[in-house]
């Protein structure tokens, strides 16, 4: 199982950084390509680009908790909270039952 793991390619966990303008401010966010990549189909499914999505969802945090410390690190948990909801959305298999024997 580990070699699963341990075989994914640097690419995907290298560092990226965009510049991204948040409440009228111009900041910058690095992040893993990998969270890149998750930030872009969360932002598909919202019909949003992906700067739109983040500066949307920090003035969100922002009226909810008055703050948004740590963002970044926000930014990865959301990623994880969505592929978890993906995955926990997804129908499991249907099961088949053998035949039963039929009585003589």
């Amino acid at each position: 199982m580990c070699h699963i793991f341990a075989s994914q390619s640097p690419a995907s966990y290298a560092f990226e950084t965009r510049s991204i303008r948040l409440n009228g401010q111009s900041t910058s966010i690095r992040l893993e390509r990998i969270f890149w990549n998750v930030l872009e189909m969360i932002a598909g499914r919202e019909g949003m680009s992906v700067p739109k999505f983040i500066s949307t969802l920090h003035s969100e945090v922002l009226v909810i908790r008055g703050e948004a410390p740590n963002f970044t690190s926000h930014l990865r948990c959301i990623c994880l909270v969505a592929l978890e909801s993906s995955l926990s959305s997804a129908e499991p298999e249907p099961v088949s039952t053998p035949p039963r024997a039929r009585a003589a």
